[in-house]
């Protein structure tokens, strides 16, 4: 299952060089210059997981395979990229595919480096790249409203329940909020995300800070972590130009380079960890003598659901699952040991599975 995040922000703020260094490969091209990226990027990254290490080496897994996101690099949007300035339309298309956003914030000074408006001020850069989203989410509200009118008059319930959702959107949107700040109920959220607006996402704030401020933040920094937690939102700081450096080094040196700037870990793990909770999303494990693999699955998912994140067999023919909670799983020597300590649960369809469980499944097609 496949899940993505779009890397947005105005051009000249890191968004390439912070791709390239989670993909780990120079296929953005990062230049000092608006519009370097004329294709939308997508990179395949491996999430960080620490557990998968040691359930492998206690299974003896011949092999580790991690859970994996998508992050996507997208072209710097400048002002009036809803009316196709620059190349707005192209890209704000490929938002859309997205399951969340980050946002790219500038949190440097460098005169080497152009801004695009002059001055440094990651707040008012947000401001021009959120302003955009929502003009061009107002225009696609616009344009659907004639053709649901015509099916009103026919009494269409379906047509009915999305002229409310899309008034309520124009409502929030025209009074300068992105769409997430709608009042959407639980049975209207399937309907909601039909509309695929661009504000209805998820959003991170990514502070791109320079490299003496990589372990602690900035002024720049501190004004985005506020408005953050102003918002309830969440927030990583970050610097592009560092991780860039580690992705090219192999683990002691990158753990030399580490310790010298007195970080305890790549910037990158928590941007990606931070992704996938904004997501709301969650890992079980499998492990075996082949392989010792990570699973992504939506938190609050029954196991019969996360049994179809392998194969759609495995969940139509579901059993059960025998589970092991990775606790239990590394202290008592793997599988075996577990169950010899009564740690072994057997399962049903009504099992809402947790985070770290460890899982085989039983299944009949």
């Amino acid at each position: 299952m496949g899940f993505k995040c779009g890397i947005v922000g105005l051009p000249n703020v890191g968004k390439s060089t912070l791709f390239n260094a989670l993909t780990q490969t120079a296929n953005a091209q990062a230049a000092n210059y608006p519009f370097c990226t004329i294709e939308p990027n997508v990179g395949d990254v491996a999430v960080p997981e620490d557990r998968l290490d040691k359930i492998a080496t206690i299974a003896g897994s011949a092999q580790k395979i991690p859970a994996r996101m998508n992050f996507v690099d997208i072209a710097g949007l400048v002002r009036g990229a809803s009316k196709g300035e620059g190349l707005g339309n192209q890209f704000l298309a490929n938002i859309r595919e997205t399951d969340a956003i980050l946002y790219v914030l500038r949190c440097f000074d460098d005169e080497d480096i152009t801004h695009v408006d002059g001055k440094i001020d990651p707040l008012a850069d947000l401001d021009t790249v959120q302003t955009e989203l929502m003009l061009a989410d107002l225009e696609s509200l616009e344009k659907r409203k004639p053709g649901l009118e015509k099916k009103l008059k026919q009494n269409d319930k379906e047509a009915k329940l999305t002229m409310s959702l899309i008034e309520r959107a124009i409502e929030v949107l025209s009074d300068g909020q992105p769409a997430r700040y709608a009042t959407i109920e639980d049975d209207e959220q399937k309907a909601w995300r039909m509309l695929q607006l661009l504000t209805a996402k998820k959003v991170m704030y990514v502070c791109n800070v320079d490299e003496a401020s990589a372990g602690t933040g900035n002024d720049y920094s501190a004004k985005v972590l506020a408005h953050a937690e102003s918002e309830g939102a969440q927030a990583v700081i970050i610097s592009a130009q560092i991780e860039s450096e580690l992705a090219l080094l192999d683990g002691a040196e990158r753990n030399e380079y580490l310790e010298a700037l007195e970080l305890t870990e790549p910037g990158l793990n928590r941007l990606i960890q931070a992704g996938y909770a904004l997501l709301g999303l969650k890992t079980y494990f499998t492990a075996g003598p082949k392989e010792a693999r990570a699973w992504t699955f939506q938190n609050g998912w029954t196991a019969p659901r996360c049994a179809g994140v392998i194969h759609t067999d495995f969940e139509k023919g579901f059993i059960r699952a025998e589970t092991t909670a990775y606790e239990d799983f590394v202290a008592h020597g793997g599988e075996q040991g577990a169950k010899e300590a009564g740690k072994v649960r057997q399962e049903g369809k009504d099992y809402i599975v947790k985070d770290g469980d460890i899982m085989l499944f039983k299944f009949n097609v």
